[in-house]
């Protein structure tokens, strides 16, 4: 019985609503029974009839009573009972619907079982039941029942403590109207039920009173004259697509709403467009243009240029007229001389060779490759190179960056620093600054390849070569004036070796003014063994040291 109790307030809490109950409902009902009486009252199993009365304070809880009545019979020792069972319930409506509802009931039972002994005796207990109700109409319901009875203190002298008792009934109920429920929206769901209290009538609403919508159109399930709408399609107040432009995709859907009368659209409702050129099939009186091409208003290909390559393909849109073209529409030089096939008049023209308009070879009277009309050489010998006005191009044989025509010293080492006319400059800038409060550094050059014969003023030849660059940057820069100072190493008297010094510096003096060098801006002094530019106490060391230097003076 506490399992029965268990699953009936379960299915209390969390049953559906009860369309067949309404409060303030009674129930009157008769029925039949089939009692199995405990055992150890030695009792054969006996049909019987009752009656019940029940109300209803909503649809779920209710109260009711019952007696059961069996009729007299004999039972063993001569003796007669006549049984009668009386109850008073709780009852618990479960679950249901129009047609039918699940219910559990509890309460008090009182067994009076007759005036002859040993059955001269009333007993109280305790009864759960499980049972249905099957309607035959709103107010008429066939009712079925299973209730069992227990006793915990018979007054039996001849059984235990205890007993229980069997019941098996199945009758009728007739009910009142009962207080019909207040439904404002008429959705058959309670206002005190009703989440949704403002259903639209006519619209299928949930258990909790809130309407389907399955298409998910906005139009309730009931009122939807078109509940398979494709979702996304806009809808009327009946519930069915729009299609504004008639092209029989939904509004909502078509991605072209304003497709003209008559043309075939595709599943989005554009236009058809087969050639893909942005003219739809129905318009287009050019159907099959290619991909990429440009076109008008009736769907035909544009060729601005007239090249037979239409606008959009056209990779060279603006080519003369006459001009012979490629299949991107750029034009064919067949003798790369720049004047398209088809407008070159002279079409096998020499490679290099400039032309006039018409693809034809200018004059050139010198045969340098540059027209009469631009040469500013006119008369270069043949086979010189020259530049794009015709004169001959520039040559630097010892690249130093002073053309050959106009280096004076066309030998000049590479690297060497020269002035404008490729001479070795005898005084660079200095790039490192003295010291901040030291004197300004005096420009210095050393005759690398300036020797003498042992022990004389005499110059080697090997010498003349390094002088005449040095005499030819000194005439080239007449504003420079030197001295010419000698040195020599610590070997031997210091007196021999300044007058030796002085004697070398006067030679390399003279040298330079035969060559061409004002005596007046060179000055020649011997300084003997003093200021070493190397240690004296090697060979190499002593030969850096036997030198002639060029000091530029103020």
């Amino acid at each position: 019985m506490r399992g029965l109790i268990t699953l009936g307030l379960a299915l209390t809490v969390g049953g559906a609503p009860l369309a067949a109950q309404h409060a303030n409902q009674f129930e009157l009902g008769l029925f039949g029974a089939y009692t199995k009486y405990d055992k150890t009252f030695n009792l054969s199993n006996r049909l019987g009839g009752g009656a019940r009365i029940g109300y209803f304070f909503g649809e779920r809880v209710g109260v009711e009573g019952d007696v059961l009545f069996q009729p007299e019979y004999a039972v063993a020792g001569g003796t007669t009972m006549e049984p009668l069972i009386g109850g008073a319930s709780l009852v618990l409506n479960l679950l249901g619907g129009e047609h039918h509802l699940l219910y559990i009931l509890g309460g008090y039972s009182r067994l009076d079982f007759g005036s002859t002994a040993p059955y001269k005796f009333t007993d109280g207990g305790i009864h759960g039941a499980l049972g249905e109700r099957l309607f035959i109409s709103q107010r008429v319901a066939l009712r079925v029942e299973a209730r069992e009875i227990y006793t915990p203190s018979t007054q039996s002298t001849f059984a235990t403590s205890k007993a229980s008792h069997l019941v098996l009934s199945g009758g009728f109920s007739i009910f009142d109207r009962g207080a019909p429920l207040t439904d404002s929206d008429h959705d058959g769901v309670s206002d005190k039920k009703d989440l949704c209290p403002n259903t639209p009538l006519g619209a299928t609403v949930d258990a909790t009173g809130c309407p389907h919508d399955a298409d998910g159109d906005g139009v309730y399930d009931g009122i939807d004259k078109c509940p398979n709408t494709p979702t996304g399609a806009k809808v009327d107040a009946t519930g069915c697509p729009l299609d504004s432009d008639h092209d029989g995709v939904y509004d909502g859907i078509d991605q072209c709403p304003d497709t003209p009368a008559g043309v075939t659209v595709d599943a989005k409702g554009c236009p058809l467009d087969s050639d893909g050129d942005g003219v739809d099939d129905a318009h287009d009186k050019c159907p099959n243009t290619p991909a990429g091409a440009k076109v008008d208003a009736t769907g035909c290909p544009l060729d601005s240029d007239h090249d037979g390559v239409y606008d959009g393909i056209d990779q060279c849109p603006n080519t003369p007229v006459g001009a012979k073209v490629d299949a991107t529409g750029c034009p064919l030089d067949s003798d790369k001389d720049g004047v398209p096939d088809g407008i070159d008049q002279c079409p096998d023209t020499p490679p290099g060779t400039t032309v006039d308009a018409t693809g034809c070879p200018l004059a050139d009277s010198d045969h340098d490759g540059v027209p009469d009309t631009i040469d500013r050489c006119p008369g270069t010998p043949a086979g010189t190179p020259v530049d794009a006005t015709g004169c001959p191009l520039a040559h630097d044989s010892d690249g130093d960056g002073v053309d050959d025509r106009l280096d004076r010293c066309p030998n000049t080492p590479p690297r060497t620093p020269v002035d404008a006319y490729g001479c070795p400059l005898l005084f660079p800038e200095e790039r490192v600054p003295a010291a901040p409060g030291a004197p300004p550094r005096r420009p210095t050059v050393v005759l690398k390849g300036v020797t003498f014969q042992t022990g004389s003023s005499a110059l080697r030849p090997e010498s003349y070569a390094v002088l005449d660059v040095v005499a030819q940057s000194l005439i080239d820069n007449p504003e420079i004036r030197i001295e010419i100072a000698g040195y020599t190493d610590n070997t031997g008297s210091a007196t021999v070796n300044t007058r030796l010094s002085q004697a070398r510096a006067l030679a390399v003096r003279a040298y330079l003014a035969r060559k061409g060098v004002t005596p007046t801006r060179m000055v020649a002094r011997g300084y003997g063994p003093s200021g070493p530019i190397a240690t004296n106490t090697t060979v190499a060391g002593r030969a850096q040291n036997r030198r002639v230097e060029l000091h530029k003076l103020p």
